[in-house]
């Protein structure tokens, strides 16, 4: 196909490669007609793409100065360019021929054959070797890892968006996706203004609640042991207090679950859940305490994440739980050991697919609201129950089932889309007592008289107790995982390196290369270990500021350095002190060398 004479080769190297996007295409039909007659020279002399009007794509929109301005901005050795729509490959090549090897492009293009025309007009191998071109499968999960990966990029540089004007031509689809993608990269940019605190602060009680869940036990044994039974995800928003008494005079059969800030709320209902879920990791949990009655929850087990902060933990008084996380020591250490799943960003996520896990045949949603009903922002008992509706400068309208207008929160609104998306992957049932709030899609609207009436709060014979049996039998049924410290070993190869980087930095000016090299070995050996490499993460961005977003090192970069050092060997040493035990690892991790 001479049209495209770079289709082939590009394409032969992404299947070589094993690139998700070639799978993506090799699953996608795509006019192959289009393709023959579709690409033509314009009356400008260039290339050109005939849309279904039978205009091309740049006979309104010339390339020429339309794409000047995407390559200005500061840093772009450490910065990101994300392109929603390729066309023929004008603007991508703009920003690969007009910015630094390190600047990572990043193309969306939704239209399999839009894509194979703009990869048969340009010989990207170059720019696929250097790592600095990446094409994205259209796939809201995957993009979202992508852009997780991009911190450096975050915090040393700048992430720009643009969506090519020229593509939505062709269809309204690349606008959506440019607006997904503004609001992912919006929300991972204050994720990652929080993200240093709450990761050291996270994996610091991971650390500290490592011996305790240990000798607690462990729930894997759990998987799919739900089968047959109802799962009712309790949540506090104000149409709670509509459904309490229908719950409390006939609750059926169901597992009942809630967030532990809900518990104190459920009390003064009248409802008791068989048990709860704490992933809130920060110290506004201990506030729960002065409303939590320690005799209600004596007999409710608390499945608590173990980023949980110790404190809260060790303060419930009923029998606890410990589950691992995605993040931290549950992404690598732990996955061999235990259970480990993506808690996602609010509870109810957790609770959804804890309990898809353990098997339930379908969920039901009660007081799921996302929103402020009748003046209230919580059922009562909540510990933020309000019944002031004054607007705030984080609040906003949306409506409801009926279109009336209510009010919500910003943060209401991002925990119900995760929910939403959440629930797109559940294989069973999920049903939503509706009580005027804002929708949740993906479920089914019922009241409760239907829910009643098709059976979703009933069970299997006794299998509501037999669950809780097993439940309560899982405490105490965890092996102890041992590592050995690597305190000492690590002390003594950090303190070489920062004597050679001394030598190093008295001789700066004839030295960058080789003080570039040893800080580049440093980084490499503080990721050998997956046990440290979570506590460390703070320590490996700033690290990465000196190893990948500096040109030229200055005396001032030395003492960073040092203190980079001194922060890494105190926190392996209190993991050394809080998980390592006596027994050892055949591997002790690679010097620097």
């Amino acid at each position: 196909m001479t049209a495209y004479p770079f289709l082939k080769d590009n394409i032969e190297y992404l299947q070589a490669k094993g690139h998700p996007v070639f799978q993506w295409l090799s699953t996608r039909p795509f006019g192959e007609e289009a393709l023959l007659s579709n690409l033509f020279i314009n009356e400008y002399g260039i290339h050109d793409w005939r849309m279904e009007n039978g205009k091309g794509m740049f006979e309104a929109l010339p390339p020429v100065g339309l794409y000047s301005s995407w390559t200005n901005g500061d840093k772009p050795e450490t910065s990101a360019t994300f392109i929603v729509g390729c066309n023929l490959g004008y603007g991508v090549n703009h920003v690969l021929k007009n910015t630094p090897d390190s600047h990572k492009v990043m193309l969306l293009e939704p239209r399999p054959e839009m894509l194979l025309a703009c990869l048969g007009q340009t010989d990207y191998r170059p720019f696929f070797e250097a790592r600095k071109f990446h094409i994205l499968v259209p796939d809201e999960r995957y993009i979202h890892e992508v852009i997780k990966n991009l911190d450096l990029q975050f915090v040393y540089g700048q992430i720009h968006l643009k969506g090519d004007l020229p593509s939505q031509q062709l269809g309204p689809e690349y606008a959506r996706w440019a607006t997904w993608m503004r609001h992912k990269l919006e929300n991972f940019s204050l994720e990652l203004s929080t993200l240093r605190f709450r990761q050291d602060v996270m994996v610091a009680n991971e650390v500290h609640n490592f011996r305790r869940a240990m000798a607690e036990g462990s729930i894997r044994g759990l998987e799919g042991r739900a089968a047959g039974l109802g799962g009712v995800i309790l949540g506090a928003g104000p149409s709670l207090e509509d459904a309490a008494q229908s719950l409390r005079d006939n609750p059926g059969h169901a597992l009942y679950i809630c967030a532990l800030q809900t518990v104190p709320t459920l009390q003064a209902l009248g409802i008791r859940p068989h048990f709860c879920v704490a992933i809130d990791y920060d110290k506004s949990m201990l506030k729960l305490f002065d409303r939590l009655d320690p005799d209600f929850v004596q007999g409710i087990p608390l499945i608590y994440s173990t980023k949980v902060l110790p404190e809260a933990v060790a303060r419930y008084a009923g029998p606890t739980l410990p589950l691992w996380t995605v993040g931290g020591m549950g992404t690598y250490v732990m996955k061999e050991h235990d259970l480990v799943i993506d808690a996602g960003g609010n509870v109810s996520v957790t609770i959804s697919r804890l309990l898809r896990w353990m098997g339930v045949s379908h969920m039901v949603l009660i007081g799921q609201d996302y929103a402020w009903l009748k003046d209230r922002s919580h059922a009562a008992g909540h510990h933020n129950h309000t019944t002031s509706t004054t607007r705030r400068s984080y609040h906003q309208t949306t409506r409801n089932m009926e279109g009336e207008e209510i009010l919500t929160t910003v943060q209401y609104m991002t925990a119900k889309r995760e929910l939403e998306a959440d629930l797109k992957e559940s294989p069973v049932p999920v049903f939503n007592v509706y009580g005027g709030g804002v929708p949740i899609e993906g479920t089914r609207v019922v009241d409760l008289e239907t829910a009643y009436a098709e059976g979703l709060f009933a069970s299997v014979p006794g299998g509501v107790e037999r669950f809780m049996a097993e439940l309560a039998a899982s405490r105490g049924t965890m092996t102890p995982v041992r590592f050995e410290p690597r305190g000492p070993a690590w002390s003594t190869s950090l303190r070489n390196i920062e004597k050679h980087l001394g030598k190093l930095f008295r001789n700066l000016a004839a030295n960058q290369t080789e003080v570039h090299e040893a800080m580049g070995r440093v980084e490499i050996f503080l990721n050998q270990d997956p046990l440290y490499t979570p506590y460390l993460y703070n320590e490996l961005v700033d690290l990465a500021g000196l190893t990948r977003a500096r040109k030229h090192y200055a005396q001032r970069d030395f003492p960073e350095f040092r203190r980079i050092v001194r922060c890494v060997l105190k926190k392996v040493r209190e993991i050394d002190r809080l998980v390592c035990m006596a027994e050892s690892r055949p591997d002790q991790g690679q010097a620097v060398a």
